[in-house]
């Protein structure tokens, strides 16, 4: 039974890692093709922004929290930085429109963390809220051209890769910015099981009250967790455009489901207090096989989004059972306890 538990993980990984494994095997006898170096890299590619999402998304999560406005985040801060150097100064470095980015997304994290700590307010209620004001605002004020073209800087980023060969069946390339997300991947991982920062955010998520007691501060630590949901989407938002190639203020808003739902399979508890980046690393994956299969499968798009959403209330079902079994369990070792220790005082 320990062996068994090991291998499943505290936050079902194993389970998870499982279900990737036969999804590879099944893909790969249906269409050979499948299992070579070209589509891990494709995977991969494809799996760089969600996976940069969903690492803002578990931060959030497991501290107890829920944020839909990340990728309203990213398009804006993106976006403004980009139009900002096209129309103003075309020559500016890419560190620099990437600095100006990551600067406008932290702006707006902490605009949603000192609403939500400052004043207690439910977190899905103000980032609901805030995603409908940021995407007002850029419209109104930066404005809702789309550029083809990105900054030469950024654009000369576009075709950067960390390996390019060829195959069998054609080249196989991995894109720098797979190679950044898998970077922040580990930074988020020793910073939720090295740091206090980290443990701060479990027991907040596990009980607020009792991590006040405890020392811990939870109004600094909220508003952190959301100055770091901006950064992180802000660099997700450049990813997104540099491996797109152009700037468009449309793109990214309305895919929320996918990210949340790929953070829930992973183990992430929506209750708060649990997750890992093991786990949300395998529910992108995931997430991203199930669509490219769906559509390799001819299935139309429309059922692709009503495959997410049945993943999402399998695992928050799944999340639900777990919870009543935990309860029952620790309810029943209660009255076992009750009635030894009344055994006890009657003889």
């Amino acid at each position: 039974m320990q062996i068994l538990r090991r291998l499943r993980g505290k936050n079902n990984e194993g389970i998870l890692a499982l279900v990737l494994v036969a999804l590879i095997v099944t893909m790969s006898v249906l269409s050979p093709a499948f299992l070579t170096a070209g589509t891990a890299f494709s995977t991969l590619r494809s799996a760089t922004v969600p996976l940069i999402f969903a690492l803002a998304v578990l931060i959030v999560i497991v501290s107890g929290g829920i944020d839909v406005s990340f990728a309203a985040v990213a398009i804006f801060s993106a976006y403004t930085a980009v139009s900002f150097a096209i129309t103003m100064a075309p020559e500016l470095p890419a560190a620099v429109i990437i600095a100006m980015a990551i600067a406008i997304g932290a702006g707006l994290g902490l605009f949603n963390g000192l609403v939500i700590a400052r004043f207690r307010l439910p977190t899905l209620i103000v980032t609901l809220g805030t995603q409908g004001i940021f995407v007002g605002v850029m419209y109104t004020y930066v404005g809702a051209t789309y550029y083809a073209q990105l900054p030469p800087a950024l654009a000369a980023m576009s075709s950067m890769t960390v390996l390019d060969f060829s195959t069998g069946t054609g080249r196989a390339s991995l894109h720098v910015m797979a190679v950044v997300a898998i970077v922040l991947a580990v930074v988020v991982w020793w910073m939720l099981t090295r740091t206090m920062f980290g443990r701060s955010l479990y027991a907040i998520g596990g009980d607020v009250e009792a991590a006040r007691r405890a020392g811990f501060r939870v109004m600094r630590t909220q508003i952190l967790v959301y100055v770091l949901v901006g950064v992180l989407a802000a660099v997700a938002g450049i990813a997104h455009m540099v491996m797109g190639r152009s700037a468009n203020p449309q793109d990214l808003v309305g895919d929320e489901l996918d990210i949340i739902a790929a953070v829930v399979l992973g183990g992430a508890s929506i209750f708060g207090g649990r997750g890992s980046v093991i786990g949300t690393v395998l529910g992108v994956i995931l997430i991203q096989l199930i669509n490219n299969s769906l559509l390799l499968a001819g299935v139309p798009s429309a059922w692709l989004r009503a495959a997410v959403g049945l993943l999402l209330i399998v695992g928050v079902g799944v999340q639900a059972l777990s919870a009543r079994r935990k309860a029952r369990r620790v309810h029943t070792l209660d009255e076992d306890k009750s009635d030894r220790l009344v055994q006890e005082d009657v003889a």
